[in-house]
């Protein structure tokens, strides 16, 4: 690859320094990765800058802004730290507005991510207070990063609609169940789902979705260019999600696999899946 290429998930921790006890669970990932890291894994590959996603977790949003102020000294050493999207409890509703003055007046934070992954309740992004939090993101240009399962779709595209004013990014294709098969009806809710205007589809965290060690590229790929298919060239963005993309596969692996999938794109509509389309989506300056 020989032009400009922005990741745009990727995740740092350093477990000396923050916690993070949903790793607990998983011992293959139980450690700090850091630049060094990410230096050793994406070799090879032209990656010019990264957008760096919370990664604590957390409900306290304290936690999430030791997070954000880490990164930010991370990126007064490396310009490669294009942006950050940071956690907030957006359930708090009204609640949540100082904390939201307080990420936008940090230049380097482009979005929000509140986990929504593992709530039971799969309507809990439509209860009030949240669908509140949400639509106040607008008032500071802020994007909403979701991350969600496949059977979270429904919910997601009625939270979508209500936020108008709200440019959402879907996280990991909205994680279908690759490793069981299962097209439907993932694919009718993404295709829903890029109905809507204000919707941008991430290509990243689908290896994870299948099986972590017999996966292969013709099982993997109908999901992908589903989503390319749907989204079509002007909101599709490359992700990475290192280092959790190494519980099934390395990043040269990924980054193949999404080369082959571009090679059906046009040379510009290949930019706008690397690079343009997330400086556009996240305001990302040089």
């Amino acid at each position: 690859m020989d032009y400009h290429m922005i990741d745009t998930h990727v995740h740092l921790w350093d477990v000396d320094r923050l916690d993070y006890p949903w790793l607990n669970g998983l011992p293959a990932l139980n450690r700090s990765y850091v630049l060094d890291d990410f230096d050793e894994d994406t070799r090879g590959y032209e990656v010019k800058g990264f957008v760096f996603i919370e990664c604590t977790g957390a409900m306290d949003d304290r936690i999430s802004q030791d997070e954000l102020e880490w990164i930010t000294e991370l990126a007064n050493r490396d310009e490669r730290i294009r942006g950050i999207v940071a956690h907030a409890s957006l359930e708090k509703g009204e609640a949540v507005h100082g904390l939201l003055t307080w990420l936008a007046e940090r230049p380097l934070v482009k979005g929000v991510r509140r986990l929504l992954q593992g709530e039971p309740d799969v309507e809990f992004c439509l209860r009030p207070g949240f669908v509140e939090g949400v639509q106040k993101l607008a008032e500071f240009g802020l994007t909403f990063d979701a991350c969600i399962y496949h059977f979270q779709l429904e919910s997601l595209i009625r939270l979508v609609d209500r936020c108008p004013r709200v440019l959402f990014v879907l996280d990991h294709i909205g994680k279908p169940a690759i490793r069981d098969g299962q097209l439907d009806p993932w694919r009718e809710h993404i295709r829903a789902l890029a109905s809507l205007p204000n919707v941008v589809c991430k290509l990243s965290g689908v290896l994870t979705e299948a099986d972590h060690d017999t996966w292969t590229i013709e099982q993997v790929m109908p999901y992908l260019e589903h989503a390319v298919e749907v989204f079509g060239p002007d909101r599709i963005m490359f992700g990475g999600d290192w280092p959790v993309l190494r519980l099934a596969g390395t990043y040269s692996e990924w980054m193949e696999l999404v080369i082959r999938l571009a090679h059906s794109l046009s040379e510009q509509d290949r930019d706008k899946l690397f690079s343009s389309n997330a400086e556009r989506v996240y305001r990302l300056t040089a």
